[in-house]
């Protein structure tokens, strides 16, 4: 093994930092896979690509709004959180 120093700008960085922790990998190990693929494959092999905040919060509004709309459609959507609960509970205890 050889190791490789190289300088690059500090924010670049930790948002690469930031989303190899997203994806499970460390920084060497994200660049290992890009360094073995480019050789392989003599090209830019690949796209890695992480959600947006926007996107995330959008998926989650629709998550959101489905769970709604079966609420609704099974008589559940006038339940208070306490009625909620208290479904969940004995369900959990089998009643």
């Amino acid at each position: 093994m050889t190791s490789m120093t190289f300088r690059v700008d500090e924010n670049l960085k930790k948002s690469f930092d930031g989303l190899c922790d997203q994806f499970g990998l460390s920084n060497s190990a994200a660049l290992n896979l890009f360094m073995k693929a480019v050789v392989r494959e003599r090209r830019i092999p690949f796209e890695i690509k992480a959600e947006t905040e926007e996107d995330m919060k959008q998926k989650g509004w629709n998550a959101f709004l489905r769970m709604r709309e079966a609420a609704l459609a099974n008589g559940a959507g006038e339940m208070s959180l306490e009625d909620i609960n208290g479904e969940i509970s004995a369900a959990r205890d089998g009643k």
